[in-house]
């Protein structure tokens, strides 16, 4: 996600994206413990300039839009767990 930002001109590097990143666990019937549900909360921490950018923001909302289809962990587990994401826009 960050380095498709940054080819967008959207700074996300030092610190400015950061992941909280979920995981739910289900026992299966024969009692063993599997991963079912990710969810990953993206928080990005734009300058006003870049938030005030409509072409920015349309970046940054393509780019979430599409990340996970090119997402090595997601494209690698996505058949067997459910992904959600969700950014949230921080001014700083």
């Amino acid at each position: 996600l960050g380095g498709a930002l940054e080819a967008r001109g959207v700074p996300a590097s030092d610190g400015r994206l950061v992941a909280d990143v979920t995981g739910e666990v289900e026992k299966t019937t024969d009692g063993v413990i599997v991963l079912r549900r990710v969810h990953v909360k993206y928080a990005l921490r734009a300058d006003a300039d870049v938030l005030a950018d409509a072409d920015k923001r349309a970046a940054i909302d393509r780019v979430v839009g599409f990340h996970a289809k090119k997402c090595p962990v997601a494209r690698s587990i996505g058949g067997s767990v459910d992904i959600t994401t969700e950014l949230e826009l921080v001014q700083g």
